[in-house]
């Protein structure tokens, strides 16, 4: 093993984090996990060379980079804060990257508290889908100064294909916020367009062939309608309806303490909480459109 490369560990081995974890054992890293309830995740990450820690104070101890990759706000503060969390372990030669979608104020509050033992807390959350992580080609958004961008970014390599640099510490949060935002507006615009599809009797069909071939087509417009045509796949987009509502809700507040106008924002959100009211909170982004078939009594997915 590479002992010139910085001890990483990583918690939080779920959909994202498994492709992650892989890449780093993959890249010669020294790797240590903390493995949950579901030790499936970790069987083939710990056979290839990774060792295992039975809390997060003990990972913390064994890493010079720990990688955090969670669902959100509360998961992380138990991590930092909770029973053998990293603060009581925090040390000056530490860095925490924070690949989850949080609220820039909890992510401030944390960058404090482990400051003062010297740590750095770097935002650092993704793009791309639970694919790209196998891949090793996820895109992350950076939130640091430009010495420590620089020590992260060939751990960072090792599961992602465009690092951009967002700006200092926090940016990388609030881009993120910015750019799920802009994606959950194009997801329930698009939903709510096959909605009136159906009810006047215009051809979705003919609507992706004209949004195919102009400035409106996008990549989620294609995940949602494209894949739904060909044989009903509400599968295209591996996100589901209860993160995106959290975070269009983080979104919100962070629109909020600026403040600025969030008139989109706030309806994008209300259709998020509507799905998930619906009962669609577990199915993926695509699900929008069961939910204007339940909300405007029309049949949209081909089953």
């Amino acid at each position: 093993m590479n002992t010139d490369k910085p001890r990483v560990g990583f918690i939080g081995l779920g959909l994202m984090g498994h492709g992650m974890a892989k890449n780093l054992v993959a890249n010669g890293f020294p790797l240590t996990v903390r493995v949950h309830r579901n030790r499936k995740p970790a069987e083939d990450i710990l056979r290839a060379g990774a060792r295992e820690a039975r809390t997060n104070a003990e990972l913390t101890q064994a890493s010079d980079i720990v990688i955090l990759c969670v669902t959100g706000s509360p998961q992380i503060e138990e991590i930092i804060y909770g029973e053998n969390g990293i603060l009581g372990v925090a040390r000056s030669d530490l860095i925490v990257v924070d690949t989850s979608t949080a609220e820039p104020e909890s992510t401030a509050k944390i960058r404090t508290d482990l400051g003062r033992k010297g740590t750095l807390y770097v935002d650092a959350p993704l793009a791309r889908t639970p694919k790209e992580a196998e891949e090793g080609r996820l895109n992350t958004m950076v939130g640091a100064d430009d010495a420590t961008f620089g020590r992260l970014k060939p751990v960072l390599s090792a599961y992602c294909e465009n690092i951009i640099h967002a700006g200092p510490p926090g940016h990388g949060h609030m881009l993120k916020l910015i750019n799920n935002f802009i994606a959950q507006a194009i997801a329930t615009a698009t939903a709510e367009a096959c909605a009136a599809c159906a009810k006047s009797g215009v051809s979705i069909a003919k609507l992706h062939e004209l949004i195919s071939a102009g400035a409106v087509n996008s990549g989620i417009f294609q995940m949602m309608v494209g894949r739904m045509l060909e044989g009903g796949d509400l599968a295209g987009l591996k996100f589901t309806l209860v993160n995106a509502m959290k975070d269009m809700r983080y979104y919100m507040h962070f629109a909020e303490s600026l403040p600025v106008p969030a008139i989109v924002g706030g309806a994008v959100h209300q259709s998020l909480v509507t799905a998930n009211l619906l009962g669609f909170g577990d199915k993926y982004v695509a699900s929008l459109v069961e939910a204007q078939e339940k909300l405007a009594g029309v049949k949209i997915v081909p089953r």
